[in-house]
């Protein structure tokens, strides 16, 4: 079963990132940032975590207020750097753990908290800043990540004791997962600043410096604590400390604190810290089986459905390219690109060789097994002239006439709109 080793905090300011990629490690300026990683550093390669848990969150980067979500788990392959507004920094990608992101979403999910999820995200500085200081990454990382994105910035905003709340279902998501791996739980964040307004500049190093005490001596003190609360202590950005309660909620009630650091070079208190279990943690094996029998208690039976393939977290990751390549033909340009040269357009769009079979051959029901989710079918359907009564008919191994007489009428539709030609099996509804 996988093991939680142990959890990280670190403020994830540009300015980390700044000062690591004009190589300013021994300008007094900046030095004292790159000692406190140092023993973050030590930590990584002493233990060498399998993944990093990396609860953080984006700042109008990679998600906007099109679509905001209180807690967004990445359950993708691979995670790049954002482009912030200069072109992204000069580090290669990081790649995912999609299994154990998975399962954590399941649990998460069966723990009754309302996840979104995301791939081919970049990922902004509330990751790499932080991370790109804390191992090494010339060719590769050492490690998988697993992001955990916390809405922070648009209200209402998850309380700080949801956020603890949330940690501790972490928990029991992380140690239910069957491989052995170790996993250490990174919280980003913070300390104390505010960043906007009149009161832009604010610091208050005495509340960093208890709110670290409370942190690793009595955490569920910093649970009943307002949002105004927190920016009335820290500055209204600085109250995304809540975030690191998640990764302390997902942590044993007791903890050995191995270092801890703090400095205040200009807008933003910036800390790192280590935390390791004071006793070794685990769930009972019963306790792990019956965690993981809730987990599957909704689709529990759903497999002895003939012909019928749950849309899963693992579905949606491994046909997640050939979704994206038929989501795409609700653009215009994209449709007319299709249609113009098929081929051409699935070889641009990087679809495996199998992959283009299977929309060249109009595989309707390899299409599904590969996972793409029906609603793609209907999508390629619309702009090939096919209906979506073919395609239900195909994925049955029926003719159309066979299939129509199992409804109640023989009508023909799809989802096609007014740009769609007249096609010959919809000029007129057939006969009932």
């Amino acid at each position: 079963m996988a093991t939680i080793i142990g959890g990280i905090a670190a403020s994830h300011t540009p300015t980390i990132g700044f000062a690591f990629d004009r190589d300013k490690q021994d300008d007094p300026v900046w030095k004292p940032i790159f000692d406190a990683f140092g023993p973050v550093q030590q930590w990584i390669a002493a233990r060498r975590p399998d993944v990093l848990l990396m609860v953080y969150n984006d700042h109008a980067t990679s998600f906007f207020f099109d679509h905001y979500a209180a807690f967004a788990l990445g359950v993708g392959e691979q995670w790049a750097v954002a482009d912030e507004g200069g072109g992204p920094r000069a580090l290669p990608p990081v790649a995912g753990h999609a299994a154990l992101a998975a399962h954590i979403g399941q649990s998460l999910m069966a723990d009754e908290f309302d996840m979104s999820f995301f791939q081919d995200r970049p990922l902004d500085h509330g990751i790499f800043s932080p991370l790109s200081v804390m191992c090494p990454h010339a060719p590769a990382w050492p490690v998988k990540l697993v992001p955990l994105q916390v809405g922070v910035l648009q209200f209402p905003v998850p309380s700080a004791r949801r956020c603890w709340k949330l940690g501790q279902a972490l928990r029991r998501a992380i140690e239910s997962y069957p491989e052995d791996i170790q996993v250490a739980i990174v919280a980003t964040g913070g300390l104390s600043h505010q960043v906007h307004g009149e009161r832009a500049g604010f610091n208050n190093p005495d509340w960093d410096a208890r709110f670290l005490d409370l942190f690793e001596r009595d955490p569920e003190a910093l649970t009943g604590i307002t949002q105004a609360e927190y920016a009335a202590l820290g500055g209204f950005e600085g109250a995304e400390v809540i975030m690191w309660l998640v990764m302390r909620g997902a942590l044993a009630a007791q903890v050995r604190c191995l270092h801890r650091a703090y400095y205040l070079p200009s807008m933003t208190g910036i800390a790192t810290a280590v935390y390791e279990p004071a006793a070794p943690q685990g769930m009972p094996r019963e306790a792990v089986a019956r965690h993981r029998a809730h987990m599957a208690g909704q689709l529990a039976g759903a497999e002895a459905l003939a012909g019928t393939y749950p849309f899963t977290l693992q579905r949606s990751v491994q046909g997640y390219r050939l979704n994206r390549f038929l989501h795409g033909l609700v653009a215009p340009a994209h449709r007319a690109r299709f249609l113009a040269d098929e081929a051409q357009a699935m070889r641009a769009a990087g679809l495996t060789d199998e992959e283009q079979r299977l929309v060249r051959d109009r595989d309707w029901r390899g299409l599904i097994h590969h996972g793409v989710i029906f609603f793609m079918l209907e999508k390629l359907g619309a702009v090939l002239g096919v209906s979506n009564l073919h395609i239900y008919a195909a994925m049955r191994g029926e003719s159309l006439e066979a299939f129509q007489q199992t409804r109640n009428t023989r009508a023909l539709y799809s989802v096609a709109g007014k740009e769609s030609p007249p096609r010959d099996w919809d000029r007129s509804t057939p006969a009932t």
